[in-house]
């Protein structure tokens, strides 16, 4: 009889783990090991959802009462794999909404439509701006009358790194 090593058949089936995949060793901090367990369990950060909404117009009375959590992964990002954040600086979109310091998520699985604001490199810098396509031509528009389109001709060197689908406020 053999003893030791791996043996066919041995062992919990490949899926049918906690996490109903496979799952890989990552070395870490030891005074890390709770937070980053708390943030695998729960799948990103949940903070209180409290019931009552807030008026935008006249004020009305709010309760404490929260009513359930909010995972912001689930409401900020649709393909983890595909996203990043980027910070934005300048002024050139301030008319979308985009301010100096706010933190863009961006999505790279996403197909840049005419319209979208978009992260993009121009010969070698990173932009955000708003694609024009026309049949004919390609732009970057800015959000800013002091500022002017980049037209992209056949000689630029541009790649869309991905659309903006959420726009986090800098602190005030």
């Amino acid at each position: 009889m053999a003893r030791g090593g791996a043996r066919a058949g041995a062992g919990r089936p490949k899926g049918t783990g906690k996490y109903g995949e496979k799952t890989i060793t990552v070395r870490i901090p030891a005074s890390m090991d709770d937070a980053v367990k708390d943030f695998v369990e729960n799948q990103g950060w949940q903070i209180p959802l409290y019931a009552s909404k807030v008026a935008a117009g006249s004020p009305c009375w709010g309760d404490d009462h929260v009513g359930d959590t909010l995972n912001l992964s689930e409401c900020l990002v649709r393909d983890p794999a595909k996203t990043f954040c980027v910070q934005a600086f300048g002024d050139s979109m301030i008319n979308a909404g985009i301010e100096p310091d706010d933190i863009l998520v961006v999505d790279s699985g996403l197909e840049a439509k005419n319209g979208n604001i978009v992260v993009a490199a121009v010969d070698g810098d990173l932009t955000v701006k708003r694609l024009h396509k026309t049949k004919n031509a390609l732009s970057l528009m800015p959000e800013n009358d002091n500022y002017r389109p980049i037209e992209i001709g056949a000689d630029t060197g541009f790649q869309i790194w991905g659309v903006v689908t959420r726009i986090i406020k800098a602190a005030v």
